[in-house]
């Protein structure tokens, strides 16, 4: 298929960012790749400027808002248009007004829903059968412009959110590939974001202690964050006096005290506050990533 002729400028910083610019450059042609640099601190390649090398796009790197409307003053760009995935860093009514149709930022629910800084987790955290990609044009406020388009994805009920990135990765792709054309030829304009029928609602940024299993949580909410953090922060509990990350369980019928351990003699079943969770898989401090049934047989006699 030939690349869409009419250039792009792209704003992304993170991992999925990386693979979503990957995956653009086979169909549009991209003038510029605006990012974050790369740390002092980090080892190895940085996800998006190692893609843009390799696909050898100019590079501009910004670390802040102020630095990205310096950048605009200059008027490096000719693009009418921007796209914007996993940036990272504000963007100010300057750099949204400097391109004539804008920036089309994708985002990783259906809006209004999820709005905010981790709709993936928030998605699965919350239990709810299906979220999504909205194409939306960048507003100052946070994430409350026009949508251009929207595609939804049914969450199979064990999914953990690596893979639901990947799933969500290759729908926006999709959705752009269909979608900017279309309104770079001026065919479509957006829309309130009230047509998807969602209620609004924000996620936010994790910390590490939100990684820290609370026995006290029912055992359904407990096992949807072991697969929310699988990557980032980690479901970390005690067990037998050592830490573990949990990352993989299942909710079983059982009551008692919560964080009581219920059996642990071929199955790790442990207390919450409503039913019990039994542990699958899990990490123990400096180990490799084992099942219940190894850890029993190594670290069983220690648990009380």
């Amino acid at each position: 298929m030939r690349k869409i002729s009419e250039k792009i400028v792209f704003f992304g910083s993170g991992p999925v960012a990386a693979q979503s610019l990957e995956l653009l450059a086979g169909d549009f042609e991209i003038e510029a790749v605006v990012t974050k640099p790369k740390p002092p601190h980090h080892r190895g390649e940085f996800p998006v400027i190692a893609t843009a090398e390799k696909l050898g796009l100019p590079i501009h790197t910004v670390s802040s808002k102020a630095e990205l409307s310096k950048l605009i003053a200059a008027r490096p760009f000719r693009s009418r248009l921007g796209v914007l995935i996993d940036f990272g860093i504000i963007v100010g009514q300057d750099t949204i007004g400097y391109f004539p149709l804008g920036i089309v930022n994708s985002h990783f629910s259906v809006l209004p829903e999820w709005r905010g800084a981790d709709p993936i987790s928030f998605a699965i955290l919350s239990g709810q059968k299906q979220t999504g990609i909205s194409l939306m044009l960048l507003v100052e406020a946070m994430d409350e412009g026009p949508l251009i388009a929207y595609g939804e994805y049914d969450l199979p009920p064990d999914i953990t959110a690596p893979l639901l990135t990947t799933h969500l990765i290759h729908l926006s792709y999709a959705l752009l590939k269909e979608e900017l054309p279309h309104y770079m030829a001026g065919k479509h304009s957006g829309a309130p974001q009230n047509i998807t029928g969602r209620k609004v609602s924000y996620s936010r940024k994790l910390t590490k202690q939100d990684g820290v299993i609370d026995w006290a949580k029912p055992a359904v909410e407990l096992e949807r964050e072991i697969r929310a953090f699988i990557e980032w922060p980690k479901s970390r509990t005690q067990l037998g006096g050592k830490e573990v990350i949990l990352t993989g369980a299942q909710v079983v019928d059982g009551r008692s005290k919560p964080g009581e351990i219920l059996e642990k003699s071929q199955r790790l079943v442990i207390a919450t506050s409503d039913k019990a969770l039994e542990i699958l898989r899990l990490k123990p401090a400096g180990k490799r990533e084992m099942s219940a049934k190894e850890f029993l047989a190594g670290y069983g006699q220690q648990l009380s």
